[in-house]
């Protein structure tokens, strides 16, 4: 009998890891809680939040997505959006909402100051003029259900928390576009364990650029968004700095109560991600590599595979490919996604691949990102490590 050759042990590889990612993503999955369990009616108490917006060029969604903030049911809440030099037509529609809003507070940006990043510029500006017990961070393209806050501030309390990071739906135009942002959504999951944040022994953080609810308290202990100025996954690595200070955080479930349109199209999704897709991975080429490794062998691959082997080899495959549908249909009923999207998982995959190499390569070679017109060196970048 022939020994295995490369081809076996890849399929065993490929077989192992898969089971390891499912097993690791069907028990966290069920160990992070979901808003829709809490109140929907606020405490008698309330204390007060601030909800703190960046805007630049969002004339397309900010009045729908403002004024479902405006409608919250939450008894104390402020709104503070800040213009952060927008050139269309956002700036004269946040001045004309707050004529007849008294919640909303306007702030307009017209210069960034050198060493720091636009929207994380903006949203310190907003928390320096936030008068609430608690900050939420969300962005400016974010529909709210009246009932998220009462619901949000419920669960810390519950739960004492700090920080609480809540997970929105993605309304996508398309459906090849909804089932990228379901493929991205395992992606992010296997990479920040979410259900591991509210661990204080482990390393893993979270944050949701949709949702960040923290104690003001806590934020301003840790330097706020001036100790993140230079990142572009601030959302993520506001909740590492909350974590590293020692304040207690978790994640829930919320795709009821919000609800975003991610992106407008395949191109903007590629040309979005430009600016946080090596970030995220804290500028490590070797890691970007692994992951480019890790999900072509356990998520593209095996779909080619099983026409292009036979034998136990594979067999393997199939049950790869079996796991990675099953993966799939398992996370979409926690995030409100079609489960049959899974038929698209194997191109979405790739397109996360190409997506993680590209935005590496292209940093590289620029020496740094262009992000909402101003362009950032990656040397500067990478100094302000968290």
């Amino acid at each position: 009998m022939d020994a295995p050759g490369v081809s076996f042990w890849l399929a065993v590889t490929a077989l192992v890891l898969c089971v390891a990612a499912a097993l690791e993503l069907f028990i966290g999955n069920r160990s992070v809680g979901a808003l829709r369990d809490m109140p929907p009616e606020p405490d008698a108490d309330a204390e007060k939040v601030s909800i703190v917006v960046a805007a630049r060029n969002e004339e397309r969604n900010i009045r729908s997505a403002l004024q479902s903030l405006l409608e919250l049911s939450y008894p104390d809440f402020e709104l503070i959006v800040v213009d952060d030099r927008s050139e269309d037509y956002t700036g004269s529609i946040l001045d004309d909402m707050a004529v007849s809003s008294p919640r909303l507070s306007v702030i307009h940006i017209d210069t960034l100051p050198d060493g720091w990043l636009g929207k994380n510029y903006a949203l310190w500006t907003g928390s320096r003029h936030a008068t609430g017990e608690y900050l939420l961070f969300t962005d400016a393209d974010i529909v709210m259900e009246p009932t998220v806050v009462n619901r949000a501030m419920a669960y810390m309390k519950q739960h004492r928390l700090d920080h609480l990071a809540a997970t929105p739906s993605m309304n996508m135009p398309t459906v090849f576009l909804g089932m990228f942002g379901a493929s991205f959504i395992i992606a992010f999951s296997l990479f920040s364990r979410p259900w591991k944040a509210k661990d204080p022994t482990s390393p893993c953080h979270i944050g949701i650029g949709a949702f960040n609810l923290v104690r003001a308290d806590a934020y301003r202990q840790v330097g706020g968004h001036e100790t993140i100025r230079l990142r572009p996954d601030d959302d993520l690595k506001l909740g590492k700095i909350l974590k590293k200070g020692g304040f207690r955080q978790d994640a829930a479930y919320a795709p009821e109560f919000l609800a975003v349109e991610w992106y407008e199209s395949v191109s903007g999704a590629v040309k979005g991600l430009e600016k946080n897709a090596f970030s995220g991975a804290d500028y490590n080429i070797p890691l970007v590599l692994c992951g480019t490794v890790f999900h072509t062998l356990c998520s593209i691959w095996p779909f080619a595979a099983i026409f292009l082997t036979c034998g136990v080899t594979q067999y393997m495959y199939v049950a790869v490919v079996i796991i990675n549908i099953l993966i799939f249909v398992d996370c979409a009923r926690f995030h409100h996604v079609k489960a049959w999207y899974a038929v698209g998982y194997p191109l979405t995959a790739a397109l996360f691949v190409v997506i993680l190499l590209r935005t590496m390569i292209l940093n590289l070679v620029q020496g740094g990102i262009y992000w909402r017109g101003t362009f950032y060196r990656l040397k500067e970048l990478k100094g302000n490590k968290v």
